[in-house]
């Protein structure tokens, strides 16, 4: 951790000098640990968690609770929303070792490890951790794309009938992604994309509404609600082997559409310093969140199920589940799309941060890392210029070589739900317990 930390201070002094230069020495602007003064709220930490989470995971809802049925599929959603709640707390008092104000901070998941567990476990962490944030950004990749091609499909099939096919390469959107992607991800750091978080949270929100509202309509002119208590029947076209792994896939789709625990930490070196104390107002901030999400879950994913049964598609607006109003769904995929452009910043900040604190600390007299140049209000590097587009550049290559969104998100899902949510917490409890409130 020391070398870490010396590491970071290294790279903080001469980029902050570049940047703010009309403020050296003035601790008004600095906090604790001698960073720029943190100014993120209880509103700004419940955006970052919220786009986190109301991804577009929430349209596969539906999906996964036709596999478990009426029974299973809402009690699946309650208990994950639970235990996420519960480890999240857990997870929050980690950000400071010892006292909950004024304790050295961990500005990482794995800084939280280190402090806590330390040995092998800390590499353990990061592997998982960078590991399923790297997949995230690959995962948002492809779910863009489809939202995109979905957008055209729609206007096709309204213009020339479903009879046209109306196919379309999925590629070009993927690379228009990635050209987005590149500009936004020249933003510094975490503390900086709150904005951007606010507009992928009301841009989440509203697709969701309009899920849920057309789920509605549907269900009533059905006639009533489909789906049975047991989920998905084996039989003609499913087989026993075949309905165990749905159930499973089912709940890795549950579990990465509440999955925010990888970037928690994160999201908590954003909060401004005490009073409150960061644990505080992250509690708060994961109570209000995890509550809103498991009501929008609880509501899209059960009307979803409720208007299609167990045909229900594995993502409820590009599924075509729905063809009409071809324009109400063209805004609800565009909302996707903006949704997804800031939550691929927010699980990708920490990846950037992480890479450029470990070069700082290898490097930490090259110019190339450290110096920063001024373009009118903004502070460019050349080096987080050419890494991070190297990065979205690379994640893009893989979305083409994987366009099977599904499949990623339950995979995601399964492989580090248990050590980075449930795991991880558990075991520093046992070794840490503060627990301010």
């Amino acid at each position: 951790m020391a070398v870490g930390n010396g590491g970071a201070k290294k790279v903080v002094a001469p980029m902050e000098v570049s940047v703010e230069a009309g403020n050296a020495g003035d601790a008004a602007w600095m906090d604790d640990d001698g960073r720029p003064r943190r100014s993120g709220t209880f509103w700004t930490a419940s955006a970052h968690i919220i786009t986190a989470v109301i991804g577009s995971g929430v349209l596969s809802l539906a999906w996964a609770i036709a596999q478990l049925g009426w029974v299973a599929g809402p009690a699946v959603m309650l208990l994950f929303a639970a235990v996420i709640y519960y480890t999240s707390t857990l997870l929050a008092e980690c950000y400071r070792t010892g006292d909950p104000a004024t304790g050295k901070r961990n500005y990482t998941y794995m800084d939280a490890v280190r402090s806590n567990l330390g040995g092998p476990k800390v590499i353990f962490c990061g592997v998982i951790q960078y590991a399923n944030l790297v997949g995230v950004a690959i995962g948002y990749t492809i779910a863009s794309s489809i939202s995109m091609r979905a957008i055209r499909r729609a206007d096709c099939f309204h213009a020339n009938g479903h009879a046209d096919p109306c196919k379309s390469s999925s590629n070009p959107y993927m690379i228009l992604f990635g050209l987005v992607q590149i500009v936004f991800s020249q933003i510094p750091d975490f503390d900086q994309i709150w904005w951007l978080s606010i507009v992928a949270a009301v841009m989440s929100f509203t697709y969701s509404g309009i899920g849920l509202s057309l789920g509605i309509t549907q269900t009533i002119s059905n006639g009533g609600i489909k789906g049975s208590l047991t989920g998905i029947s084996i039989g003609v076209g499913i087989t026993a082997t075949q309905k165990v792994w749905r159930s499973l896939q089912a709940f890795g789709d549950i579990a990465f559409a509440y999955s925010f625990s990888n970037i928690l930490i994160e999201i908590q070196d954003t909060i401004r310093a005490p009073p409150p104390s960061e644990a505080k107002v992250m509690k708060q901030a994961t109570r209000l969140s995890v509550a809103t999400t498991t009501v929008f879950y609880m509501l899209c994913g059960c009307m979803g199920y409720a208007a299609f049964g167990d045909a229900a598609p594995d993502n409820l607006l590009t599924g075509f589940g729905f063809y009409e109003p071809f324009w109400l769904l063209d805004i609800a995929n565009v909302a996707i799309v903006v949704h997804l452009v800031g939550a691929y910043q927010v699980f990708c900040q920490p990846i950037f941060a992480f890479v450029e604190r470990w070069a700082a600390s290898t490097w930490p007299d090259s110019a190339f890392i450290s110096r920063e140049f001024r373009v009118g209000p903004f502070a460019l590097s050349v080096f987080r210029l050419t890494w991070r587009s190297a990065f979205v550049c690379l994640t893009t290559v893989f979305a083409m070589l994987l366009p099977f969104f599904g499949n990623v998100v339950g995979l995601l899902g399964a492989v580090s739900f248990w050590p980075l949510t449930v795991y991880f917490p558990v075991e520093a409890l046992k070794v840490y317990k503060p627990f301010s409130g």
